[in-house]
């Protein structure tokens, strides 16, 4: 028999590999969904679809009631709902903390936890740590989130891990980059039209994880059946502040650029005054207080020997490999 999965916030960028993920695996796949979610990348005759109003509780139980009168519950859920950009830092706790409160209570309500419960969090809980050695932030550091994004993932992983035998798995990748994704593609925007920006002089090591062999992680654990476990997520290698927009930069035919670099008391002036007027006009800036914290700290170095050892996750996208096919897939999609 089919294994049954849902994954929550299907319509973004990582769900929507999440969920071409499980149909590679031959699971029945639900997709979590907003009524006003897009389903762009969601085509897939395949694909089934869950409605879930995560802001209503009872709504919540009346519609995760109705699926399973129909349909049953599910054999994994893989929480990838949640917001990353918000005009009003209290919207971070609201959509990535209350949210997932407001969803597990309701699958416990209703005898509907699954066997695995996977939730995806994000390096970012850690804040700025270990920068005095650029030593890989591991398992057993303290988190010290210094961004709002970064608090409300936290609190909602001590929450999860506060259940008593809740079947949980967290991973925690680092910079997530792929086809669909906006926010890198700004870079690559940029230097199209010969412009990089760096933010601060101080050496950055960066991080970063392909969304495809993020979707490999989260399936091995799955396949092994793990429970009540964290995991850091990145390609395994450690690259300096200017490796992406090289690789962009040479995947473009090598246009001429002038590389900036912006020192911080500058960038963090530039980021409040962007998110103020983003907010005066009811909008939400990519650039803002919670964008500068991460852009001015300087080691996103982490360990995942725990993945590669547990789990056999070996990755085989390193950066040159995924730059090359999202320039490929900006190109054939007319981003760029």
């Amino acid at each position: 028999m089919e294994k049954r999965i849902l994954v929550t916030g299907a319509s973004g960028f990582i769900g929507s590999f999440l969920v071409e993920g499980g149909l590679e695996r031959g699971m029945q796949v639900w997709a979590g969904v907003r009524k006003s979610s897009s389903r762009k990348y969601l085509k897939d005759s395949r694909i089934r679809f869950a409605e879930l109003d995560f802001a209503h509780p009872g709504r919540l139980v009346e519609q995760l009631t109705v699926h399973k009168q129909m349909h049953g519950g599910w054999d994994y859920i893989i929480h990838c709902a949640g917001v990353t950009k918000c005009r009003h830092k209290e919207e971070f706790e609201q959509g990535n903390y209350i949210y997932t409160r407001n969803f597990v209570e309701a699958l416990q309500a209703l005898d509907m936890v699954p066997e695995q419960f996977i939730y995806i969090s994000s390096l970012s809980i850690f804040g700025p740590i270990r920068e005095e050695n650029y030593a890989p932030i591991n398992e057993h550091d303290t988190a010290m989130p210094n961004t709002a994004y970064g608090v409300s993932k936290l609190k909602s992983e001590h929450y999860l891990q506060s259940l008593s035998g809740f079947p949980v798995v967290i991973f925690r990748p680092t910079g997530v980059y792929g086809p669909r994704e906006r926010d890198y593609f700004l870079m690559a925007k940029s230097i199209k039209q010969h412009v990089d920006f760096a933010a601060g002089f101080k050496r950055q090591d960066l991080t970063f994880i392909y969304v495809k062999d993020l979707v490999q992680a989260v399936y091995l654990a799955i396949e092994h059946k793990v429970k009540h476990r964290a995991y850091f997520v990145s390609d395994g290698n450690v690259y300096s502040s200017r490796a992406f927009s090289d690789l962009i930069q040479k995947e473009l035919g090598n246009p001429w650029v002038i590389h900036f670099k912006c020192p911080l008391f500058i960038l963090k002036v530039v980021s409040l005054l962007a998110e103020f007027s983003a907010r005066c006009l009811g909008k939400v800036s990519t650039l803002n207080r919670d964008k500068y914290k991460i852009m001015k700290q300087r080691n996103w170095q982490c360990d995942i020997t725990p993945l590669t050892d547990e789990l056999g996750y070996r990755p085989e996208y390193p950066l040159e490999r995924g730059v090359k096919e999202i320039i490929a897939w900006y190109k054939k999609e007319g981003w760029l």
